[in-house]
């Protein structure tokens, strides 16, 4: 099943803006800033203030608006509602520094996935790991990290597509229509991943289930 470029969480894209050449550590960062920013001021004029920083950044990375807008339409709803539930509880102002400190969180964000390869984000995983390497094993923490960003993007896609099908034929309304394809095709996805690991050593081969029954009860 073909998958299509989907928004700034779904790909990296090259390119050789500053911010694209940045270090990872640096745009981490940012993205620490950005959290920390909508907490540290209370405002809404501080919160849009936040927000124009990883706006404009997105324009310094060239990053195509189509992408951008894409993203922004995956999260709309959930922005809508909160933003009304905001206004009717807190007010107009309350509403639009939430809205604005979210979209600020997810835009920075999206410009560390967008600008930077996984392998990079992998080898950062795994510096940062290493001071923890009696707990947790580095390399199986940057193996998840890696499996997660690749999988996300191709469970959007699946949606996508099988969301499309539904609408061709009349059934966009019926959750039947849309969740159980998908399932389907994730457990699919799933299940080819976990071969393809086991198959090069990295995980622990299930013992069961057998094609031929589970293994018999000790007597």
């Amino acid at each position: 099943m073909a998958r299509r470029s989907g928004g700034l969480f779904a790909h990296h894209v090259p390119g050789r803006s500053p911010v694209h050449r940045a270090p990872l550590g640096l745009k981490v960062g940012l993205v620490v800033a950005v959290g920390a920013s909508t907490w540290l001021v209370p405002s809404w004029q501080g919160s849009l203030a936040v927000l124009a920083v990883p706006a404009a950044l997105t324009v310094v990375a060239r990053l195509r608006p189509g992408r951008v807008a894409r993203s922004l339409v995956a999260i709309a709803p959930v922005l809508v509602l909160l933003g009304l539930f905001q206004v009717v509880t807190q007010g107009v102002g309350d509403a639009v520094e939430v809205v604005s400190g979210i979209l600020a969180c997810y835009l920075a964000g999206g410009l560390v996935t967008a600008t930077t390869p996984v392998t990079e984000m992998v080898d950062g995983v795994v510096r940062l790991a290493r001071p923890l390497r009696r707990w947790v094993d580095p390399e199986v923490v940057a193996l998840t990290l890696g499996v997660m960003l690749r999988s996300v993007p191709w469970v959007a896609g699946a949606f996508g597509e099988v969301r499309e099908s539904a609408r061709a034929r009349g059934l966009e309304r019926s959750p039947r229509a849309v969740v159980a394809p998908v399932a389907v095709h994730v457990v699919a996805y799933g299940r080819r991943t976990g071969e393809a690991l086991a198959a090069r050593g990295l995980t622990d081969p299930a013992p069961w289930p057998h094609d031929d029954g589970p293994p018999p009860a000790d007597r």
